[in-house]
């Protein structure tokens, strides 16, 4: 069904952060992205420095503030930690989105408005989500320089080794939120921005003994846009969605999705550069060779070396890795992610996650409702 607010598809997430540069060195070399862009005082921005990191479709801004003033990166970072503060969506018409949002019951945050310079102008406009989380409205079909007015390409030319991960763009973008939210968030995309509820997870459909979740995906009318939207359900023990916004301090995103047309591959450079993935057991792998529905190409002795998790549907199949969170709270995390034919999410997948989420967890000592006194492990 086509979309009638003109929605592309996903632009670029912003992360507000402690220390800028560090973090995009942590994303260029980790990820094999490129930083091609940067904003800050030689610019002409006083308050804060932005990075700007590109890989095919997938664009990430990195921002720190450098003044004492600059209190909503500050307040941002001092209570979330590290975090996804923005992410945007590409549409036709910057104001015929924002109009329809608003009058729908988006709150606004920004209304649109002209940045510009002598490459041209973005359009952008801005709406609430989840706590201190924003959605932005962009376009920049008449701008011809990097990014947006303000940024310049990098001071410095970076000669970082990495091993290419052939990562593409966003596939989806995860929302945690608090008890009793999950209805509410679902309803106001689906209201503010014309998306409808494509999956429901319900009471019992994921968890283990101890811990779960209820989960809902919400998604535009041609699907360029996902987002799973997850809150915790009471169980014996504390579940990681509790977890996380006790640690994030609130609600907002989890994870964000990244595709890849060629998993196996990605997932062994994305270890040689570095990153940390959560672990699967080998049961896992045994059971998927005793299922006779499961006809794929890969090899799963391949699956089973770089603990790729792989889930079949009635349309396809699909190939997931999950990472550990990648800052010092246990928040914000990625996943990698290659659909053959499949379009929704892999509950057996999702499951393996929640399980495997719950092991780091329990090493945390968080998995209890009172958290553990633990001995060191070393």
């Amino acid at each position: 069904m086509p979309d009638i607010l003109g929605i592309r598809g996903y632009d670029y997430v912003e992360f507000y952060v402690g220390s800028a540069k560090m973090v995009a060195y942590w994303y260029a070399k980790s990820l094999g992205m490129n930083i091609t862009g940067f904003s800050g005082p030689e610019t002409g921005v006083r308050d804060r420095i932005s990075y700007y990191l590109t890989k095919n479709n997938l664009k990430i801004v990195i921002t720190s503030a450098v003044q004492p003033s600059t209190y909503d990166i500050f307040g941002f970072v001092n209570r979330h930690g590290d975090g996804v503060k923005r992410w945007a969506i590409e549409v036709d018409d910057v104001e015929k989105t924002f109009n329809y949002a608003t009058q729908n019951g988006a709150v606004m945050v920004q209304r649109p408005h002209k940045l510009e310079d002598k490459h041209g102008y973005v359009m952008e406009a801005a709406i609430r989500l989840y706590d201190d989380t924003e959605l932005v409205y962009v376009n920049r079909d008449n701008f011809n320089h990097i990014f947006r007015p303000g940024y310049c390409e990098p001071r410095q030319e970076l000669n970082l080794e990495f091993e290419e991960t052939g990562i593409i763009g966003i596939d989806h973008i995860v929302g945690n939120v608090r008890e009793n939210e999950m209805n509410l968030w679902a309803g106001y995309f689906n209201k503010t921005m014309n998306f409808d509820t494509f999956i429901d997870f319900k009471a019992g459909d994921i968890g283990t003994k101890y811990s779960a979740l209820l989960s809902k995906v919400v998604r535009s009318k041609d699907s360029v846009i996902k987002n799973p939207i997850n809150e915790p359900y009471v169980a014996e023990k504390k579940s990681q969605i509790e977890e996380y916004i006790e640690q994030y301090y609130g609600s907002g995103v989890q994870h964000i999705a990244i595709q890849t047309e060629d998993i196996v591959k990605t997932i062994a450079a994305l270890r040689k550069n570095g990153v940390e993935f959560l672990t699967v057991p080998d049961t896992y792998y045994d059971m998927l060779r005793e299922r006779a529905d499961l006809n794929i190409d890969e090899n799963i002795d391949d699956l089973q070396k770089h603990k790729i998790l792989c889930d079949k549907e009635s349309t396809g199949y699909l190939l997931q890795l999950f990472t550990k969170p990648i800052g010092d709270r246990p928040t914000f995390f990625f996943e990698f992610i290659q659909r053959k034919g499949a379009e929704g999410f892999g509950k057996g997948n999702f499951q393996a996650l929640f399980e495997s989420i719950e092991l780091d967890q329990k090493l945390r000592g968080n998995l209890d409702k009172t958290p553990e006194e633990l001995l060191p492990p070393c």
